[in-house]
């Protein structure tokens, strides 16, 4: 049997399908964010970047670069182990309780990333309870379609932000059934916020549990910093809370915050938590000095939004098919998938200006799509310049001008990617 038939056959079909990713060699300089080192064809150019998710430029925040430096310098680079072994670093205990103090609740689990954190939490909540009933919405990470096939359990998928669609699978279900609610504070494609309130009134109405991931709004929206549900005063209307470290916080590693009993019950049963090596000592040593800069600083806030408005002021100004949004996330549409890879191609080649292409599967066919993100340190000369970039693609591309209207969405399950060979088996 020639194995080396059904890899290339299954990387033959991301190129038919004109998907296929090429990843550039990025150098972040510290210091200087955005801008950064672009390697290519043994060339060094500078560039700069606009699609981190580092969205207030924590990463390089110079207070918690040096809590990662001597936490390294104390304690070493590594954890030691996983938890239940020899990874419970007191840097790892002193965040969880940050962690939880940040969102109101009891207590706090980190894992290793934000996708472990929403496939172990969701798979194990759904296990746990009786005949459990999944309600998802349709735009949901892949992470968390992960959680609920993980689980095991029966799934419903309402459509994206449908709060009637969403009462008519719980009333169906009945009150007495075990369910719970899987969706996102802010979707990362589409920028949209979700109606937090009115889930969480059809939650209580149905004696339903609630999920929310806030990974794309955690340190960025709120007083402190606890996401749109701290920024609602909704925080304590959700059983758990699930976020990341590694966007708005500039570290790495995942998160869920809830009361006690169902992070222990999580702690004790997730494999994906069990057997995982525990977050480096220095890691969650920044992670924390992060958190605590956030809860106490508007001003990375405050820059972030003004940047984020006049970006999308000026691209729209200038006749760009900006998506609307209603939160930092600045999608504009192109459309297509080729034209898509070679607009980015050339904002890179030609402008040092890097965004990374968004196809299928991230997003339904025909809404492919750069995904703008500013940060406070996109200064109005970078955003002026950034326009100037895209017109000029647009005009050398022919990509069409004009409004882009939200676009009709699809089953979520579009989210995973299919490596089937088309040869078959």
């Amino acid at each position: 049997m020639n194995y080396q038939r059904f890899f290339q056959e299954a990387i033959d079909q991301v190129h038919a399908e004109r998907r296929y990713r090429v990843f550039a060699d990025i150098e972040r300089i510290a210091g200087s964010f955005p801008r950064a080192i672009w390697r290519s064809n043994g060339k060094a150019e500078e560039i700069t970047v606009w699609c981190s998710n580092d969205y207030l430029g924590m990463g390089q925040h110079p207070d918690v670069v040096a809590a990662m430096q001597a936490a390294a310098g104390s304690m070493g680079s590594g954890a030691g182990g996983t938890r239940n072994i020899s990874g419970t670093t007191h840097p790892l205990v002193e965040l969880e309780l940050e962690l939880a103090e940040l969102h109101g609740k009891e207590a706090a689990l980190v894992f290793t990333s934000g996708f472990v954190s929403n496939e172990a939490s969701i798979s194990t909540i759904g296990r746990l309870l009786p005949n459990c009933l999944m309600v998802s919405d349709e735009l949901n990470h892949a992470s968390m379609i992960e959680g609920v096939r993980r689980s095991g359990t029966e799934k419903k998928i309402f459509r994206h932000n449908d709060v009637a669609h969403l009462e008519s699978i719980l009333a169906a279900a009945g009150r007495e059934r075990a369910k719970l609610i899987v969706f996102e504070s802010v979707y990362s494609m589409d920028g949209d916020i979700s109606p937090i309130a009115e889930i969480a009134d059809l939650a209580e109405k149905y004696n339903a549990m609630t999920y929310i991931d806030e990974v794309h709004a955690v340190g960025m929206y709120g007083n402190r910093g606890g996401g749109i549900t701290e920024r609602e005063g909704l925080a304590h209307r959700i059983d758990i809370i699930e976020g990341t470290l590694a966007k708005g916080f500039g570290t790495l590693g995942g998160y869920i915050a809830a009361n006690s009993t169902i992070v222990d019950a999580v702690r004790s049963y997730a494999p994906g938590f069990i057997f995982t090596t525990a977050l480096p000592p220095a890691i969650a040593a920044a992670a924390t000095v992060s958190i605590r800069h956030l809860k106490n600083s508007q001003v990375e806030r405050e820059a972030q939004q003004r940047q984020v408005t006049r970006t999308k002021e000026i691209l729209a100004a200038a006749g760009l098919p900006v998506m609307p949004s209603n939160t930092h996330i600045v999608p504009v549409l192109v459309g297509d998938p080729e034209l898509c890879k070679m607009a980015t191609d050339r904002l890179l080649g030609v402008h040092g200006i890097y965004i990374q292409p968004i196809n299928y599967p991230t997003v339904p066919r025909g809404t492919e799509r750069l995904r703008i993100t500013p940060t406070p340190f996109h200064d109005e000369a970078l955003i002026d310049r950034l326009c100037n970039a895209l017109v000029d693609t647009w005009d050398a591309l022919g990509i069409p001008y004009g409004s882009a209207g939200r676009p009709a969405v699809a089953s979520s399950d579009r989210i995973i990617p299919l490596l089937v060979p088309k040869s078959g088996g």
